[in-house]
């Protein structure tokens, strides 16, 4: 089998996990720079966004880097389970005095389109990834075309086989340990997802491409732990939140550093898709997976403005917290120095 390095032509098998909300690209320059693969989470940005970030992610690189994008459908709104959300976050409005008429509606994150795709033409970044499945066929010729590798998160071993079958390059096996959104695409039963050391061997065993292990490796000791079940390689992604390369907020830096950041839940308040973040009392007080919360990513313009006004005291009641389950390797230190202790588990 290809090694990860010479698939994705990096000097060593270490992905900067995509943090959409808390980096842009000077954390994945500096991964980059450094050695490894960063990534530039990329299903947030309009366009002329999108452009300005490739543009000074190039400029700050000559190394190899990953964008990402999510594969979603955008769902068709629903009127009365956004009337059903906004009645639940009613309470919340009259609180912080917020009007409920002033506030908008629609999506807060885009899945992967032509636009994209055409932009990306332009700037032909070596790795490609994706969450929630992949985009069309026809999407992922363009993609080929330029000579760009296609990676994509697995959370099972079914997943993993989809994936495969579809011509990836390589598969990221998310376990339930990592922070932020389950890549989950097949279904969405959360009982199917499990831990990375259960995840990890089984597709290993499943796929004949390189495996990527995800989800609670912090330090050394993980990575190394990730590549004895057989990983070609390993992704991190909250270790890197506290650098001062990620443009992670006050307030949520706060809360990585606390003692409430070893209790983290799966929520769907905050987007209406789960996703591994600290507890707040957002989730506390309207429960972690509310059957209420519009599907994705709907459920995000109505907590928004509750989100800006706790923020704006200083507090993260409404944010959402990403963070996976290991905090431990948090460390406020440049990325460069935290990924190459790091690296010291690949060569064990």
């Amino acid at each position: 089998m290809t090694t990860l390095q010479a698939l994705l032509g990096i000097r060593h098998p270490l992905i900067q996990a995509p943090l959409a909300g808390v980096q842009d690209h000077v954390l994945a320059a500096a991964v980059s720079n450094a050695g490894g693969l960063g990534s530039l989470p990329c299903a947030m940005l309009a366009a002329p966004a999108l452009q300005s970030e490739l543009e000074k992610l190039q400029a700050a690189t000559d190394r190899p880097y990953n964008v990402n994008f999510f594969a979603h459908t955008t769902p068709v709104a629903d009127p009365a389970r956004e009337a059903a959300w906004r009645q639940a976050l009613a309470p919340y409005y009259a609180e912080f005095g917020i009007d409920p008429a002033s506030i908008g509606s629609g999506p807060g994150r885009q899945p992967f389109s032509d636009e994209a795709a055409e932009l990306l033409s332009r700037f032909k970044p070596r790795v490609v990834s994706f969450h929630f499945g992949l985009p069309s066929p026809q999407a992922m010729q363009r993609i080929r075309d330029w000579g760009a590798r296609i990676i994509a998160s697995a959370t099972t071993v079914q997943e993993a086989r989809w994936l495969a079958e579809r011509g990836v390059d390589a598969i990221i096996a998310q376990g339930l340990e990592a922070g932020g959104h389950r890549g989950i695409f097949l279904g969405d039963d959360l009982t199917t997802q499990v831990g990375l050391f259960s995840l990890l061997p089984q597709i290993v065993q499943a796929v004949s491409v390189p495996v990527i292990a995800a989800g609670g490796i912090a330090d050394a000791n993980g990575v190394a732990a990730a590549m004895a079940l057989g990983a070609a390689g390993v992704q991190v992604g909250t270790a890197y939140m506290l650098c001062p390369e990620a443009t992670t907020s006050a307030v949520h830096r706060a809360a990585l550093k606390s003692e409430g950041a070893a209790h983290t839940a799966l929520t769907n308040l905050f987007t209406g898709r789960p996703a591994r973040g600290i507890v707040n009392r957002a989730m506390r007080e309207l429960g972690a997976l509310s059957p209420l919360a519009p599907e994705f990513p709907l459920a995000t313009s109505g907590i928004a403005p509750l989100r800006a006004k706790a923020e704006a005291l200083g507090r993260g009641e409404f944010t959402p917290l990403w963070a996976g389950q290991n905090v431990t390797g948090c460390r406020e230190i440049a990325a460069a120095e935290l990924t190459a202790m790091l690296l010291e588990g690949l060569y064990r």
